[in-house]
């Protein structure tokens, strides 16, 4: 009886041993293969600064102080409002006082050379030199009007709608000619200069569709276009930067994930996940008669989700879309839709 029992116990491992060795099915996900395209992006980085001709720095040519400063740095102002309030030195209102004393001087002198011509005591040379020194004497008070306004204080106004970039001096500083005292960048004058790696620079063209997805989050996703490709490598990050007009507002300083558009790709169109690689390149699986199949692909391109591939693909067996990572070439596999086999009972 001892025996028996000894044999028939010897004989449920050999089964156990037996049942371990046998290779189980794999739980997978299946579709049906299909052809299709998708956009052929390249993927950049930037962030949305003033465009070349999206900002004005404002200054005076004229000694002075600053004595009012009624906007602040990031404030939107409008066409016509009063930035700040500038006083000129009294060197620079007295040169301008002295350019209206020598124009009223050269008007006299111009009438009283006019009335000894008409008595025939001066000549027409002399009128002539007259008629220069009031030109010369106006055109002098012009300029200083149109570099300072003549004005002892004055506002500078915002000359449009715009965003106040930069504010480099405070209220009381005392500035020389020419000093900027604010940027301005233009509403709607904002680009995105991204960054794209040089081998991808002979796919650019002018004109591309780009998708502007703000890396911060509760921006909005913009619609854009290419309007710019350099021809020199950035010093600084070695790209080649693209400078991408946005159509609607874009937040100055943002940063930006640029998926330039630069044709389609045409395949088929797989899961993203679907594609794995190892050492010997690219691969997916197709089922066939319950068992795993090997295809070797060249991933073409993609979004998020999808991906292109071109490769040897049976639009007859399924391709395998989920539990890929457990698989291996031959690999028995069960559909998650199929009901697992029950085991028989010991």
């Amino acid at each position: 009886m001892m025996l028996r029992r000894s044999m028939a116990a010897l004989a449920l491992l050999a089964l156990a041993a037996a049942a371990d060795d046998t290779p189980g099915s794999v739980l997978v996900q299946t579709q049906a293969p299909q052809r299709g395209s998708l956009p052929d992006w390249i993927t950049a980085y930037g962030s949305a600064v003033p465009a070349v001709n999206g900002g004005m720095t404002l200054s005076v040519q004229a000694e002075g102080r600053v004595v009012g400063i009624h906007v602040t740095a990031g404030e939107a102002v409008r066409a016509g409002q009063g930035l700040l309030d500038f006083q000129l030195s009294a060197a620079a209102v007295s040169a301008y006082k002295q350019a209206q004393t020598a124009l009223a001087l050269a008007h006299t002198e111009q009438e009283h050379v006019a009335r000894l011509l008409t008595q025939q005591l001066a000549t027409l040379d002399q009128q002539a030199q007259a008629d220069k020194a009031v030109s010369d004497a106006q055109s002098a008070l012009e300029a200083l009007e149109r570099e300072h306004g003549g004005k002892p204080l004055q506002t500078i106004v915002a000359p449009y709608d715009s965003v106040v970039s930069a504010l480099p001096v405070a209220q009381g500083d005392r500035v020389q000619p020419g000093t900027p005292l604010l940027t301005l960048t233009r509403s709607g004058g904002l680009v995105v200069t991204a960054g794209v790696e040089p081998a991808l620079r002979a796919r650019l063209k002018l004109g591309q569709r780009v998708t502007l997805e703000p890396l911060a989050e509760g921006e909005s996703t913009l619609d854009g276009k290419v309007v710019r490709i350099d021809r020199m490598l950035n010093p600084k990050t070695r790209l080649i930067d693209v400078d991408i007009v946005p159509a609607g507002e874009a937040l100055q300083g943002a940063a930006y994930r640029a998926r330039i558009e630069t044709g389609t790709l045409q395949g088929w169109l797989v899961p993203r996940d679907a594609v794995l690689s190892d050492e010997q390149g690219e691969y997916l699986f197709q089922a066939a008669d319950g068992k795993a199949v090997r295809v070797a692909v060249r991933r073409l391109g993609g979004d998020d989700q999808r991906s292109v591939v071109d490769g040897p693909l049976d639009p007859q067996r399924p391709l395998v879309s989920a539990g890929n990572y457990q698989l291996s070439d031959g690999a028995a596999l069960r559909l998650s839709d199929e009901a697992p086999h029950d085991k028989p009972a010991p």
